[in-house]
């Protein structure tokens, strides 16, 4: 159990003006009857010491947490706008968190207070700002973080509910800051931990809308007709065609057991995720403490997650897809994971049979 501790916050404190809000012992919002008045936080967890968000590029993801007790979590954010491929020969300007497409992944610990800074690069053209479905408060601290080019802005919120949850730019217009690949996942591990595995990795699909037709080379723009249409030309994991295959593929050994963190940035589409050749041990739909087992393809909405875990026992190449499948061959809906090992012919045996 967490210590806890009776403490006084203003709304001045908090930057919220004449508004005071309180923390109940379930983690429920409390509004004092009179705004201007503080508010007393009973049953909330003490943090002890603090510490920096590790922030690695996807697939990565940072290590699991080993402390026992909730802290003060420090992240630091940087919008950047930046011309990359999306596919080989074809370029295209992404707006991004920390100038990968997805986010970094930000792990914390339920019960911690996490101390969030936006900022955005002084070369942007736009201002932006950042709404974490894992925060409760007020747009997701979308208001708090409204940041021009060259400026920051620092609020703070309690990891109240466990789960993985999906973050994104709430700037208008919303659909085209999402569809340029402002998005990423916050993890919220409960207080107990995740079970171990051996590998965990991170992949986020989402749909791109660019003037020209799927493939066609040279520096594209977004086509609005086609986003709210909601007809993309590209449909992908980690921004690119190729993020996950290739020498990019995912690597473990045989019979190691794995996690992924999927997202889905959309802005438009669901995902049927699905892993060609293995059945999902274990999916926490919807990103949440729900568990199912033995799953084929699961849903993961738009703005949505989902933690699936599964061991592959055969050697080989394990695809990824959206089982929308003409996202697969036309839309770039791909990746791979390659386990690495000797045979396994009790489970898994392919013969061949001449003329």
């Amino acid at each position: 159990m967490y210590a806890t501790m009776k403490v006084t916050i203003t709304a001045a404190a908090l930057g919220l003006g004449a508004l005071a809000i309180g923390i109940g012992p379930f983690g429920a919002a409390e509004r004092a009857e009179d705004p201007g008045e503080a508010v007393p936080f009973s049953a909330v967890p003490a943090v002890r010491g603090v510490e920096t968000a590790a922030l690695l590029p996807p697939p990565q993801v940072p290590p699991p947490i080993d402390r026992d007790y909730p802290t003060l979590v420090k992240v630091e954010l940087e919008t950047v706008e930046r011309v990359m491929e999306i596919a080989p020969g074809v370029e295209y300007e992404f707006w991004t968190f920390g100038g990968s497409v997805p986010g970094p992944l930000i792990r914390v610990r339920e019960g911690d207070l996490v101390e969030f800074t936006l900022k955005n690069a002084h070369d942007s053209g736009l201002p932006h700002n950042i709404d974490l479905h894992a925060v409760n408060g007020p747009h997701g601290g979308g208001s708090a973080t409204m940041v021009v080019p060259g400026e920051g802005k620092t609020f703070t919120f309690r990891a109240v509910n466990p789960g993985l949850y999906v973050y994104h730019c709430a700037t208008a217009p919303v659909p085209v800051h999402i569809a340029n690949g402002m998005y990423g996942l916050i993890l919220v591990e409960p207080a107990e931990g995740l079970k171990p595995v051996d590998h965990e990795f991170y992949v986020m699909q989402g749909d791109f809308y660019t003037a020209g037709r799927h493939g066609e080379p040279g520096l594209q723009t977004i086509s609005f007709d086609k986003l709210y249409d909601e007809k993309p030309e590209y449909v992908l994991f980690n921004g690119a065609v190729g993020a996950l295959t290739g020498d990019n593929a995912m690597r473990i050994g045989v019979g190691e057991s794995v996690r992924l963190f999927v997202g889905n940035g959309g802005p438009n589409l669901i995902s049927s995720f699905h892993v060609i050749g293995e059945i999902f041990d274990n999916v926490y739909a919807e990103g949440g403490t729900a568990l199912n087992n033995n799953v084929q393809t699961t849903l993961v909405p738009a703005g949505g997650a989902t933690i699936v875990e599964f061991r592959p026992e055969v050697p080989g190449e394990y695809l990824l897809v959206d089982h929308s499948i003409n996202r697969v061959f036309n839309k770039g809906a791909l990746g791979a994971l390659v386990a690495e090992g000797g045979p396994n012919p009790e489970l898994f045996a392919a013969s061949h049979l001449g003329h």
